[in-house]
């Protein structure tokens, strides 16, 4: 028969342990509690919170911290830009030079119309998964695969798939690097804000056989390289490069480009007044 006594005096016993590691407990994490650096606590604030690593540390804690300790430069945050570099210089009390303004940019006009395919892609649907299949199921195996590994890794939600291919909102790019890092086929970089001139194209192969698989490839024929004024365009491994250091957006390349790969533009910065933080919360909602 179940004595009740012996119930209620384990239950005692039971509860009185617990009582006295709780209160143990407590003194412990009272006098061995890692009080908080209210200066990282204060950079961190500052930070967009991308996470993304361009600064150079695993993501925005360690870079805040390692602001706060005098060991990183407060100027790397390149999707906080010059929101986050002011808000930084308050902080610290110093005037905090913003990072180069650089958006991503998709090297490929592969458009549907412009290529084709060489054949049914039936299976994970990402361009990691696809490009390893004998390079992707598009006749160009540089161009863009268009299943969105860039679009799904971009946290300001500015990337989005039409035509076939990967198409990048300047006015919300953070600049961050997530997609240029993830994108199998390497056809996106990040080139300075200010650029007036692109080559929408990453194909290698020799003129005629890129203009075989896409009507809007480069074609190595150097006449991009032959009117620019400033020497800021050359064509190397059969693909035409921009010096940016050097380029003056004169426009001359596009004109003389017969394919049209290298267009002349104008990137729109985020909206004046707009922190990339709330780029971020409203991508979020």
């Amino acid at each position: 028969m179940i004595n009740v006594m012996d119930i209620l005096i384990a239950f005692g016993i039971v509860s009185g342990v617990a009582l006295i590691l709780g209160i143990l407990l407590a003194v412990i994490s009272h006098f061995f509690a890692v009080e908080e650096d209210q200066k990282v606590k204060a950079v961190r604030a500052c930070l967009p919170g991308v996470n993304c690593g361009a600064c150079g540390y695993k993501g925005c804690d360690d870079y805040a911290a390692a602001v706060a300790e005098g060991t990183a430069k407060p100027n790397l945050c390149v999707p906080g830009a010059e929101a986050t570099a002011q808000e930084l210089g308050e902080v610290l009390g110093i005037e905090v030079e913003a990072p180069k303004d650089v958006i991503a940019f998709v090297h490929c006009d592969g458009n549907c119309e412009a290529t084709a395919k060489k054949a049914s892609y039936d299976g994970i649907s990402t361009c990691k998964a696809a490009s390893m299949l004998y390079a992707g199921p598009d006749a160009c195996r540089f161009g863009c695969i268009g299943l969105g590994d860039c679009a799904a890794a971009c946290p300001a939600d500015a990337i989005c798939m039409r035509d076939g291919i990967a198409h990048i909102d300047s006015s919300r790019c953070l600049g961050c690097g997530l997609c240029e890092t993830i994108c199998p086929k390497h056809i996106i970089s990040m080139i300075p804000q200010e650029t007036e001139a692109v080559v929408m194209c990453s194909n290698t192969d020799k003129g005629a056989d890129a203009r075989k698989v896409c009507k809007n490839a480069c074609i190595a024929c150097k006449k991009c390289e032959k009117v620019c004024p400033h020497g800021a365009v050359t064509v190397t491994n059969n693909l035409a490069k921009i010096d940016y250091d050097k380029c003056t957006g004169c426009g001359a390349c596009a004109e003389a480009c017969p394919t049209g790969c290298m267009k002349q533009v104008v990137f729109p910065d985020i909206p004046e007044g707009v922190h990339p933080s709330e780029i971020l919360k409203e991508s979020k909602n």
